[in-house]
C-alpha cells in the first residue's frame, strides 16, 4: 500500500525537521479567518459521509473536477454523495502538484488516520470508513475541532446577522472559543441600486427603524456594529477589489444616498464617494473599539456568467484580478493616520504581482504603538500553496519582520481545513531549517523555535488580545 505523506513532509533537513516537531507542531491553532458556519457549531453537527464533510460548498475541488471533465452534476448537481465522492477520487490522482493533493491526503491521516493514496481503486473502502467515522459523536463538529487543536476561531458575518448560534456557543463553552467577524461588504452594495435598497430594507426590519437618509444608514450600521462588539467582535473584514479613499462633503453624499434609493445608478465617481465614507466609518468604528481590520483585495468574482446564474455565486468561478493597488490602499490608510484612528489593519492580495507592493506599503503605516500594527496578511486563496506561502514569507522577511506576523488562516468553510495550518507550519520550518544549515542564520535553535511558535500562534493571540503566549 502506497503511503503519503511521511512525518517529514516538506522538510528537506535535519534542522528543519526539529524545529517542526519540537517547536512547530506541538502549538495549538488560532483561526482569525474563516467562513464556518457557526450553526454547525452550537448544535455540534455531526456529517452523514465524508462527502458533506469534504465536498459540499468546496469550490476548490469542483474547480479540479471541472478541470478533469467531470460534469456539473457530482459538483454542485443532484448526484448522490457516494457518486460525487466517487468522482473526487477519480480526480485526486491527477490534482499532483496541486495542493489540494497534499491538503487531501493530509486530512486523511490527521482526522481519519487513513495513510493509503485517494483513488479509484481506494475510493469506495476510504469512503465507507471516513463516513462511518463521521457518523459518530466521536467526529462530530466540536469534536472535529479539539482534535485539530483549535483554541480560537473567528467566522465571517453579516451585519444583519442576529449571532444567535454565537451566543448559544458562548453560553455553552466547549473548549473552542467562537467568535463573530463583522463583513460588511453587502452593505456597501452602491453599484446595484436594487441590491443596496433590499439590504437597506433587510436593515430596517432588524434595527426597527426608518432609514431615509444617509446619516440614519450609517447610524443603524454602527448599531450592527455595537451589537457585535457587546457578542465578543474583535474583529471586521472586508472583500473588495482594490481599497481606495475619495473625499467627499456630507452634502454630496447625501444627493448621492438619495440618488441611489431612488433607482437610479451611481456614476463611478459617486459610487466610489460613498463607498469611501462608508469604509471610512467602519475603520474609525473599528479603532473606537480596539478592533482588527482586514481588507481581502484582488479578486475578480463571478466570471462565467452562465454558471453563476445557473449555481450561484462563491461555488468556483472566480479569478485572480490586475487592479492598481498601492495609491488607493495609501490614500485610505493615510487618511485614517491622519485623523489618529487607525486600527490594528492585515492586508491580504490574491494577485502575487502585488507581493512587494503590499508588504512595503504596510510599512509605511507602523508607528511604533504596537509590534506589526499593520501587516501584510498570509497567502491567500490561489496563493495558498507551497510556492505562494513561500513567496510570501521570504517578501516579507526581506521587507518587514517576519518574526512578528500573525501566522495562517484556513479561509475555509470545512471543519476538515486545518491541517492547512500544518502545512504552512512545515514549510515556515523548512525555510528556517535549510538557512540555517546553509550557515545564512546562527544555530540558535531556542530563539529560531520561539519565533517560529510566535509565527504558529503567539502572535496572533498577543495581536487580538485573545491571552497569554504558551
Amino acid at each position: 500500500m502506497k503511503k503519503f505523506p511521511g512525518n517529514d513532509f516538506l522538510l528537506h533537513t535535519e534542522t528543519s525537521r526539529q524545529l517542526y516537531h519540537d517547536y512547530a507542531s506541538v502549538m495549538p491553532v488560532i483561526d482569525y479567518h474563516n467562513h464556518l458556519p457557526p450553526d454547525q457549531i452550537a448544535t455540534d453537527y455531526s456529517f452523514e459521509n465524508i462527502t458533506q464533510a469534504w465536498l459540499y460548498g468546496d469550490h476548490y475541488k469542483w474547480r479540479a473536477m471541472r478541470a478533469n471533465g467531470i460534469s456539473e452534476e457530482f459538483c454542485t448537481g443532484n448526484a448522490g454523495d457516494k457518486e460525487k465522492f466517487l468522482q473526487w477520487a477519480a480526480t485526486v490522482p491527477y490534482t499532483v502538484r496541486n495542493p489540494l493533493y497534499h491538503w487531501t491526503h493530509l486530512e486523511l491521516q490527521r482526522y481519519f488516520d487513513i495513510k493509503q493514496l485517494l483513488t479509484p481503486a481506494s475510493a469506495e473502502s476510504i469512503y465507507n470508513e471516513c463516513s462511518d467515522k463521521l457518523s459518530s459523536a466521536a467526529f462530530s463538529v466540536k469534536n472535529l475541532l479539539l482534535k485539530s487543536n483549535v483554541k480560537l476561531l473567528c467566522t465571517t458575518d453579516d451585519p444583519l446577522d442576529d449571532l444567535r448560534w454565537h451566543q448559544e456557543i458562548l453560553a455553552n463553552p466547549f473548549g473552542v472559543a467562537v467568535k463573530p467577524a463583522f463583513r460588511p461588504d453587502k452593505a456597501m452594495q452602491s453599484d446595484d441600486p436594487e441590491v443596496f435598497i433590499a439590504y437597506l430594507r433587510q436593515l430596517e426590519i432588524v434595527v426597527d427603524a426608518s432609514i431615509k437618509n444617509f446619516e440614519e444608514y450609517l447610524a443603524a450600521l454602527k448599531s450592527r456594529h455595537d451589537f457585535f462588539d457587546s457578542c465578543g467582535c474583535v474583529l471586521s473584514d472586508h472583500g473588495l477589489e482594490f481599497l481606495f479613499y475619495v473625499e467627499s462633503s456630507p452634502a454630496e453624499l447625501e444627493r448621492i444616498f438619495q440618488k441611489i434609493i431612488s433607482g437610479s445608478k451611481l456614476t463611478v465617481q459617486e459610487n466610489q464617494m460613498i463607498r469611501s465614507a462608508l469604509l471610512e466609518n467602519f475603520a474609525e468604528w473599528d479603532w473606537e473599539k480596539g478592533w482588527v481590520q482586514q481588507y481581502h483585495l484582488g479578486a475578480l468574482r463571478n466570471n462565467n456568467s452562465r454558471m453563476l446564474k445557473s449555481v450561484g455565486r462563491d461555488s468556483g468561478w472566480d479569478s485572480i484580478g490586475d487592479f492598481p493597488q498601492a495609491a488607493g490602499i495609501a490614500a485610505f490608510l493615510d487618511r485614517m493616520d491622519q485623523k489618529d484612528k487607525l486600527a490594528k489593519t492585515i492586508i491580504y492580495n490574491l494577485n502575487p504581482a502585488d507581493n512587494a507592493t503590499m508588504a512595503a506599503m504596510t510599512g509605511n503605516f507602523n508607528d511604533g504603538s504596537i509590534a506589526g500594527k499593520v501587516q501584510w496578511g498570509s497567502a491567500w486563496w490561489f496563493l495558498d500553496q507551497k510556492d505562494g506561502m513561500t513567496e510570501q514569507l521570504n517578501m516579507l522577511s526581506n521587507t518587514g519582520l517576519l518574526s512578528r506576523f500573525v501566522g495562517m488562516l484556513t479561509d475555509s468553510r470545512s471543519f476538515l481545513s486545518f491541517p492547512r495550518h500544518e502545512y504552512f507550519r512545515r514549510i515556515l520550518c523548512n525555510l528556517f531549517g535549510e538557512e540555517i544549515e546553509n550557515g545564512e542564520l546562527p544555530d540558535d535553535i531556542p530563539w529560531i523555535g520561539k519565533m517560529i511558535q510566535d509565527i504558529s500562534y503567539n502572535n496572533a493571540s498577543t495581536y487580538f488580545n485573545w491571552g497569554v503566549e504558551l
